[in-house]
């Protein structure tokens, strides 16, 4: 058989969203669409507008966008965010039809046809509608095998307070925190004030259900409480407050190697603060950041043991499949304490997820072919 008759398998790349993290997924999309291997997967871009809008575009639209934005930030010296508009095909997902293809149409039309044919989706999406298990359900539904989490994990992984919950049912030490819904913040204001003053100051004010540290406060003192958590309900009405934990900040990546086998997890990966920074968005994509991230970390053979083995045993407790990144703080006294996992960490060219993986040894185009390889073969179905 000669190779212009070998079907390869179409693999279509999910960019943009609803979220607050728009901007971040366009840059993971395009280092995830730089990465992929042409010579062995077709390749399909869906951009996804920040109304929610799907439409067909490209790994060169993806392209222009990001460096576009990275341009105009080396240019005026702060942050421009990429976003995608869409253009003039809106796409379709054929939910209950049973085939595996995309309908389109043109904006205001009101026949559809019928699209390329989808293999396998690789959602590159992070934050709410995208990472936390909404999309994965319509992909569910629509009988499309994707990359990444299930339904489940993916929720129960975007929320910090059932993933606490997740964590200490499986053992793993995590840090005091409080949660305070909107009905909770709307009746008794005061005694969420009580519960969150038990846990003593600085405290960290974070939105449950976000990403790329968005809405995210410290807060050294009770004065400035309500202000940090009206910031963290712009994303979310449920929040979660975390005591501030004097420790080290350690990263460490897990890669499924198959559904019969023990995760894989990588080196580990430090981010470094100069002063009393936090790792906000500003720190994390201002190009005048001055936290750095550093891998491998200098950490003793026991420690570094200690925490790839809790990554991996974090990643089982959510029951996660494909990937995820697991963050811990390093107490002076030794105690390794998981902060969160993220099941859809970032692709960009400074993202930890990827390079620690580089500095374990599994370059970039090899650990994206082997993302697709298991959402390949695994099995539609419950998740």
């Amino acid at each position: 058989m000669s190779n212009s008759t070998i079907t390869k398998p179409t693999v279509a790349v999910l960019a943009g969203g609803t979220s607050s993290e728009h901007s971040v997924s366009l840059v993971s999309a395009s280092g995830v669409l730089n990465a992929i291997d042409t010579q062995t997967y077709d390749v399909v871009v869906i951009g996804i507008t920040e109304e929610g809008r799907w439409y067909l575009s490209s790994p060169e639209e993806i392209n222009k966008l990001v460096n576009e934005a990275a341009q105009e930030t080396a240019r005026t010296g702060k942050e421009v965010k990429a976003y995608f508009r869409g253009s003039q095909e809106q796409v379709f997902l054929p939910l209950g039809e049973g085939d595996s293809k995309l309908r389109l149409c043109s904006e205001g039309a009101t026949e559809f046809r019928l699209g390329p044919s989808i293999d396998v989706v690789f959602p590159v999406l992070h934050g709410p509608f995208g990472e936390d298990g909404t999309v994965q359900g319509l992909l569910e539904s629509a009988g499309l095998k994707y990359v990444g989490c299930g339904v489940a994990s993916s929720a129960i992984g975007m929320d910090k307070h059932f993933m606490k919950v997740a964590f200490e049912s499986a053992g793993l030490d995590v840090g005091p925190y409080v949660v305070v819904t909107h009905r909770q913040w709307a009746m008794n204001p005061k005694q969420a004030r009580q519960e969150i003053n038990k846990l003593g100051y600085p405290v960290f004010v974070k939105p449950a259900r976000a990403g790329s540290s968005y809405g995210i406060s410290k807060v050294d003192r009770e004065a400035d409480l309500d202000a940090a958590i009206a910031e963290a309900q712009k994303h979310d009405p449920k929040i979660i407050i975390e005591a501030g934990i004097d420790g080290r900040e350690l990263e460490c990546a897990v890669l499924e190697v198959s559904s019969a086998e023990q995760p894989i997890s990588s080196c580990v990966g430090e981010i470094v603060k100069e002063g009393q920074t936090f790792y906000d968005s500003t720190e994390k994509y201002d190009p005048k950041s001055k936290t750095k991230t550093v891998c491998p970390a200098e950490l003793d053979e026991d420690a570094q043991t200690r925490l790839r083995a809790l990554a991996v045993q974090a990643f089982l407790s959510l029951d996660c499949e494909g990937l995820a990144r697991a963050d811990f703080f390093y107490t002076q006294e030794g105690k390794l304490i998981i902060n969160e996992v993220n099941t859809m960490p970032g692709f960009t060219p400074i993202s930890m997820y990827k390079i620690m993986w580089e500095k374990t040894g599994l370059k970039y185009t090899e650990l994206v072919d082997r993302l697709i390889k298991l959402a390949l073969e695994r099995e539609l179905g419950l998740r």
